[in-house]
């Protein structure tokens, strides 16, 4: 199982990207999936998540707003916009363990993913 994130770049205040992260090996249609960050000598942290239904997306605080997780066959995208130079950070894509198919795990749970994306650079400066 891969998880491949792409569309990291170096936008400037005010801009926007889109992320986009695609599953191989195995097909996360129903699963949750979400988006955390990990800022240079900071722990990794939630962004935002996609329930498996698609029904229900959650946002952390600092992104509500600016920030939209949607998802496709098998790929799931982040649109950033407004971005911010504090959220320069690897983003990375994550997928739950297979005990959460068709059910929710806790979003924000770094414990509740097993499968992780290589991470995409995000620098946002002027």
């Amino acid at each position: 199982v891969q998880l491949q994130a792409s569309g990291g770049g170096s936008p400037q205040p005010g801009g926007s990207l889109r992320l986009s992260c695609t599953a191989s090996g195995r097909s996360f249609n129903s699963y949750a999936m979400a988006w955390f960050r990990q800022a240079p000598g900071k722990e990794r942290e939630f962004v935002a998540a996609i329930s498996w239904r698609d029904e229900h997306t959650v946002y952390a605080d600092s992104v509500k707003g600016r920030f939209t997780i949607s998802r496709g066959k098998n790929t799931v995208y982040l649109q950033m916009d407004i971005l911010k130079p504090e959220d320069t950070a690897v983003y990375y894509c994550a997928a739950p363990f297979l005990k959460f198919y068709q059910r929710d795990p806790n979003y924000d749970d770094r414990t509740s993913y097993a499968y992780w994306g290589q991470g995409t650079q995000v620098t946002v400066s002027s």
